[in-house]
């Protein structure tokens, strides 16, 4: 490429795309008058608009006339002379929109105002015309279809009732959100995935923005040795050797603590230096959780919760595309879901921004009763690779070890009246002072028993009336 972008070389390329309209159709997504010298620029505006206005291009003579210039006619173009246009062009663009991009970062950090400086640099230096022409769908399609099996990256959950639901697990480069109330269990959940990814051999990235590192991995201890977490440090000597011995064979594991309101360049930093300092490859990251990150490409009121979170989950994808990673977060339920035993997208906090992004959001839902069951059911709010929206999911939980596994029931959710819990729930939510354990303790032809009970009565009253 050209070391330098002189007036003249600038003054071809309009020149050129006078001459060729299509070489202006190409370039024209990355078509800027600001990058023109001054004196080029007016042209270069005239020619976007008169475009943009009659969906053709304007004569040579006619900006001319219009602007005062003497831009000449270039004949005999060849498709040689068309490929150095537009690799001459891409790079003139690039150049310039970093130069600008360089000059308003040096006026943001000024300010004082570092968070939107990565994503200006950034910006600029992605530009590029559109050399990839797609798929063709026509062409190849055994190989097309074996490429995307072996190439999407889909991880099972490790439960294998939610596998089914999703067609075989989550895809790197997608968004999961669990939404659920509070004290519903959403930090469990992703450290249980967490447990399930590691015992998988998979190297992964917990990142905290509410528990600290000391919890979470008290609680990791529990689940991975399978002990309860009352008796962790009674059995101090035996959960350190299940734990070394499972390093061996299982993946590698971080968890990091990141104060609230911190960012996906937070984040993004973090998982760079990791990787430079360990060689560590990530393939995934659970951020705990997505209501307590600030955004980076705007500046927004916290208490704007609908901005806030459309640009942080927009934000969080691009980063799990861009390091190729399943990304697992969650998401507070609003106060309208805490009666209900079915949610739906008005039950989201901040409203239906997030859902918008994510590729796949999960209700957590359970009750004292459940959790006595020891039994949580995931609810299919959005699905973008599978039709299980709508189904329920059914998941028990060892409430010792906070180890939550597949179900062996596996319920037809699909079926009239949905799943096990959901039949339980609707069928105990009428009855009065018996328990619903006393209910489901009764033989199954109690009620045979007491219609004989009460025949036998009424043929002794009656012999009494006959004898009277």
């Amino acid at each position: 490429m050209l070391s330098e972008y002189s007036i003249d070389i600038q003054k071809l390329f309009l020149e050129m795309m006078l001459e060729d309209a299509q070489s202006f159709v190409r370039v024209q997504n990355i078509f800027n008058p600001d990058n023109f010298d001054a004196t080029l620029k007016e042209a270069a505006a005239f020619i976007g608009e008169y475009s943009d206005k009659y969906n053709t291009m304007p004569e040579r003579d006619q900006v001319n006339a219009a602007l005062g210039l003497s831009l000449r006619e270039v004949p005999d173009l060849t498709a040689d002379h068309q490929d150095w246009f537009l690799e001459e062009f891409e790079g003139f663009t690039r150049r310039k929109e970093l130069e600008r991009a360089i000059v308003q970062s040096y006026d943001l950090l000024e300010k004082g105002d570092y968070d939107p400086v990565e994503k200006l640099v950034k910006d600029a230096v992605q530009i590029s015309l559109h050399k990839d022409m797609g798929t063709d769908y026509f062409d190849d399609p055994r190989s097309r279809l074996e490429a995307i099996k072996s190439n999407n990256g889909q991880l099972s959950t490790g439960w294998a009732n939610l596998d089914r639901a999703l067609y075989g697990g989550f895809n790197r480069g997608e968004l999961q959100i669990f939404a659920g109330g509070s004290g519903s269990g959403k930090s469990l959940f992703m450290q249980n995935l967490s447990v399930n990814w590691i015992q998988q051999g998979l190297n992964g990235v917990f990142v905290t923005l509410e528990l600290s590192e000391d919890l979470c991995s008290m609680r990791l201890d529990s689940m991975m040795t399978n002990t309860s977490s009352k008796e962790v440090f009674k059995q101090l000597d035996d959960v350190e050797m299940k734990v070394k011995l499972m390093q061996k064979k299982s993946g590698k594991f971080r968890i990091k603590y990141m104060p609230a309101q911190s960012t996906v360049n937070d984040i993004r930093s973090y998982v760079k230096e990791l990787q430079i300092q360990t060689g560590m490859n990530v393939d995934f990251i659970c951020i705990d959780y997505l209501d307590l990150l600030m955004p980076v490409s705007v500046k927004v009121n916290p208490s704007d919760v609908f901005i806030k979170d459309k640009y942080v989950s927009e934000e969080i994808r691009n980063l799990a595309k861009e390091l190729n990673v399943i990304m697992v977060t969650a998401s507070q339920l609003n106060r309208s879901a805490v009666e209900e035993i079915e949610f739906d997208h008005s039950h989201i906090s901040g409203g239906i921004s997030k859902i918008n992004t994510a590729d796949n959001v999960f209700g957590i839902f359970t009750s004292r009763a459940m959790r006595e069951r020891g039994r949580y059911q995931i609810q299919l709010m959005k699905t973008r690779s599978s039709s299980g929206v709508g189904s329920k999911v059914d998941l028990e939980f060892d409430r010792e070890t906070l180890r939550i596994t597949n179900c062996d029931e596996v319920p037809d959710s699909n079926m009239p009246g949905g799943s096990s819990i959901m039949n339980n729930i609707k069928t105990t939510s009428t009855v009065g002072e018996s328990s619903v354990s006393d209910t489901m303790s009764e033989p199954a032809d109690s009620g045979k028993i007491v219609a004989d009970v009460q025949g036998s009565k009424l043929n002794s009253l009656l012999n009494k009336i006959k004898t009277s």
